[in-house]
């Protein structure tokens, strides 16, 4: 078995911005695993704040055996963004051996679109009510914040889009004493969830803490074994395949958080169709859908993933799975 890893780059639509910063494009790892008559690939968006470089994924995917299968790569690499890669691209390499799709593989019902959120990065309040105007149709958004200053940014997105149903990414960025002071106001306007108020390391505040609007651990969850410390501080967990290391890890975290009484939001890094195809079947069914990584691009792949008023559907066999 022959694996490659390749560096791609994908223009943004627009500047995406977050508490943590600004991009101008996405860079991506891609990975194809060959047994010599069939080919399967997947992608992982290597992250900062895990300590993730392209390098450093990079080389822990060379270090890889020559044989393994997916159960075998579950202990040869740590959840992260190179296990989700090669995890994904053994799935569709499986798929096109068996000419099946991943989805009967897997042992799953035939998936169909999902609604997805359309995520509005952070700016200005009148930058960000233009943003909120610009895509009021959609049916559910999703606003970066972050700040200490984030009330007027609030009120402009809901004045901008004042019928949508809003979903709030604080990616850490607020204080236990920002986050009660905002609560009350989230209620009133009709903020339908909170992802990742506090600091991961810092979130043992939110233990007995009102939390008036579900509020949902990102940062603080990576894989089943974060599931336990999560305990009193969350409501839902948002299930991403580069936090998770694959496909294989997402789905068995998304039974476990559902069986441990969690709502479940399947959301993304800014990537491509390919990236988003296999979360795509994580996400059947679930509370929140946030596959929006193709749709803040200027580019994408070839045969890219469909986003219409039905939401993100399925991906075709000649994209992945």
């Amino acid at each position: 078995m022959r694996i490659e890893v390749t560096r791609d780059v994908f223009r943004l639509a627009q500047v995406f911005t977050i508490s943590r910063g600004s991009r101008t494009e996405a860079k991506v790892l891609t990975v194809t695993v060959n047994d010599g008559d069939h080919q399967g690939w997947g992608e992982c968006v290597p992250y900062a704040r895990y300590g993730e470089t392209l390098e450093s994924v990079e080389d822990q995917i060379a270090g890889l055996p020559g044989e393994f299968d997916r159960d075998g790569l579950m202990d040869l690499l740590p959840a992260g963004a190179a296990r989700n890669a090669v995890d994904c691209a053994l799935w569709d390499l499986e798929a096109k051996r068996a000419g099946k799709r991943v989805w009967e593989l897997a042992g799953l019902a035939k998936p169909g679109p999902e609604i997805t959120a359309y995520t509005l990065s952070l700016d200005t309040p009148e930058k960000m009510r233009a943003q909120a105007a610009k895509n009021a149709q959609r049916p559910l958004l999703k606003i970066k914040l972050g700040t200490p200053d984030d009330m007027a940014r609030l009120e402009a997105v809901r004045a901008g889009a004042p019928d949508a149903k809003i979903i709030v990414d604080a990616n850490e960025g607020w204080s236990p004493e920002v986050y009660t002071d905002l609560a009350p106001h989230l209620v009133r306007l009709g903020v339908a969830l909170v992802e990742q108020p506090l600091p991961a390391g810092e979130d043992d505040a939110l233990i007995g803490m009102e939390r008036p609007v579900p509020v949902c651990a990102d940062e603080s969850c990576h894989d089943r074994g974060s599931l336990p410390g999560l305990k009193g501080k969350y409501d839902v967990v948002n299930i991403k395949l580069d936090k998770t290391g694959g496909l294989s890890e997402a789905l068995r975290l998304r039974d476990a958080a559902v069986a441990d009484g969690y709502g479940v939001m399947v959301g993304c890094m800014v990537g491509s169709s390919l990236a988003m195809a296999p979360a795509v079947l994580v996400a059947q069914g679930v509370g929140v859908v946030d596959l929006d990584g193709p749709l803040l691009l200027a580019e994408d792949r070839e045969n890219p993933l469909k986003f219409d008023t039905m939401g993100v559907h399925p991906s075709d066999a000649a994209l992945w799975g």
